[in-house]
């Protein structure tokens, strides 16, 4: 097997900056739709699965799509495959090692600042966000970043989980500030495109760390 797996969730989370750097690498990738209840993939030494963005979170068992990805993941780690799990993927991959998954104390929305004890891994400075989970650092784990609200990127192994989105540009977050705009109304936001414009400044930098944080997995994934 020569390519990677990314697991998309909606035609509204494309692997964005994530596919440019495999292309920029000569990784070759296959995406799958694991929001459209097709089979999952067989699972036969891919070099790594990458799972991005979703509107759940690995509570939802009772979305058979959920259900299905979480067995996927876990068979995944059992055969040694390398995961990079992105915010929901993160969060898919945090609670197959044993963590917890509750609703975050205030929602990470926009550009947030993330805080790292491993910088060569991980940059400092603000991430694209948008969700409304948390996690707890997974037993064995080591935490590599976190924020005010919790543990933000942990690696266990080969794997890599971070709950920001360092494959998200701009305009694909404004995309679900659009979609997600009856929450945003219940916290007192009128405007979440206003939010991710606010950071455009920050835009080329943390499109060049998530090419860092993908070499960096990609080394690891390789070991």
């Amino acid at each position: 097997m020569s390519h990677a797996l990314v697991l998309q969730h909606g035609d509204w989370g494309p692997p964005g900056v994530l596919g440019e750097w495999a292309a920029a690498r000569g990784i070759e990738v296959a995406v799958h739709r694991a929001d459209l209840a097709e089979p999952l993939p067989e699972l036969n030494g891919q070099l790594f699965v990458a799972s991005l963005g979703a509107p759940q979170n690995p509570n939802d068992t009772h979305v058979p799509e959920v259900a299905a990805e979480l067995d996927f993941l876990e068979r995944a780690v059992e055969l040694e495959i390398p995961i990079l799990g992105l915010c929901f993927g993160g969060q898919m991959l945090a609670s197959i090692l044993g963590s917890t998954i509750t609703r975050a104390a205030e929602p990470e929305l926009g550009w947030c600042m993330v805080s790292s004890t491993a910088p060569e891994l991980v940059a400092e400075g603000p991430w694209l966000q948008w969700h409304y989970d948390a996690f707890t650092l997974p037993p064995g784990a080591e935490q590599l970043a976190h924020s005010r609200v919790g543990v933000q990127a942990f690696a266990h192994g080969r794997h890599l989980g971070v709950q920001f989105h360092p494959e998200s540009t701009i305009e694909i977050v404004g995309v679900w500030a659009r979609m997600d705009q009856e929450n945003l109304s219940a916290l007192g936001i009128d405007d979440g495109e206003t939010l991710l414009e606010s950071g455009r400044r920050h835009a080329a930098q943390a499109a060049a760390a998530a090419f860092d944080l993908f070499d960096a997995f990609w080394r690891r994934a390789q070991t």
